[in-house]
């Protein structure tokens, strides 16, 4: 990220967005938290003068201010301040466990339930998610993990036009929050079903080439490699620095974790002129999950 940007970090009360601007910090970032809208231009302007990497917090702490945001976030681009949204969610049932531990009430709880809170944020907040360039998901990751998800977003300076999470899952699980796009990997015969197979991963070289070897995947990969780089050719005219390719199967235990590392290598190992722009790496949410 140059310096001539500002980076807003917004999402859902109990999400991490503390823990995100914590982690920017120790990356050498300014960061100012529950800063109100109206002032995020006049704050990139005082602090253009002295370049450094900026990044803002703001989330409904902020009351009627936080009303103000979209207006704020257009200001920047009426005075060419070149904007980038990262917003941290997280699943109601995880938000509803984190005010528990902490026994703090939601900011738009009233003397309601926790559960009503949150989903009047949701409400609130919808509008700023579908404009957000990335949405971290930190329902199964606990504070060591999420900062680390930041570090490897941010604190690479490469020649990277497009970072790609490709996150396998468990359909079972339910499909990732922020997901930007999903790949449906239950055509595949699934190796649960091979006595031999099953105890293994998709991280073991027997499952890897079982899953691989199948009719049709070597084909399936090639022609959605060639649909992806079309896609994150355009994403990256669009102005996209981050995406989330979710690869799905029932458990998220052999065929969707077989075919994220496929991926990630095939993308890694290409000669195209629009992979060598893409890092890639797999991540896999739901290994050891099964239940």
């Amino acid at each position: 990220m140059s310096s001539n940007e500002v980076l807003v970090i917004t999402g859902m009360s109990g999400a991490g967005k503390s823990t995100v601007a914590h982690a920017l910090e120790d990356l050498g970032w300014y960061v100012v938290d529950n800063l109100p809208p109206s002032m995020v231009s006049t704050l990139f302007e005082i602090a253009v003068l002295n370049p450094s990497t900026i990044a803002v917090v703001i989330d409904v702490r902020g009351g009627e201010f936080f009303d103000d945001l979209s207006k704020s976030l257009a200001d920047l681009g009426d005075k060419n301040i070149a904007k980038r949204i990262i917003f941290i969610d997280a699943s109601d049932e995880s938000l509803v466990r984190r005010f528990e531990a902490t026994r703090r009430p939601h900011p738009l709880q009233g003397s309601d339930r926790i559960l009503d809170g949150i989903q009047r944020e949701r409400e609130r907040l919808q509008e700023i998610r579908s404009a957000a360039d990335l949405v971290i998901d930190s329902s199964s990751l606990n504070v060591h993990q999420l900062e680390s998800r930041i570090n490897e977003i941010f604190s690479e300076s490469s020649d990277t036009n497009l970072r790609v999470n490709i996150l396998s899952f468990g359909y079972k699980y339910g499909i990732p929050v922020d997901a930007d796009l999903v790949m449906d990997c239950r055509f595949i015969a699934n190796p649960h079903w091979n006595p031999e197979l099953r105890p293994l991963t998709g991280l073991d070289s027997a499952v890897s080439e079982n899953v691989l070897a199948n009719s049709n995947v070597q084909e399936f990969l090639t022609k959605y490699q060639s649909l992806f780089e079309t896609m994150a050719e355009g994403f990256m005219h669009e102005g996209r620095k981050y995406l989330t390719l979710a690869v799905g199967c029932t458990g998220g235990k052999h065929r969707s974790v077989a075919i994220s590392e496929e991926l990630a290598k095939r993308f890694t190992n290409s000669e195209s002129e629009i992979s060598k722009k893409i890092k890639a790496q797999a991540v896999h949410r739901d290994l050891g999950r099964e239940i």
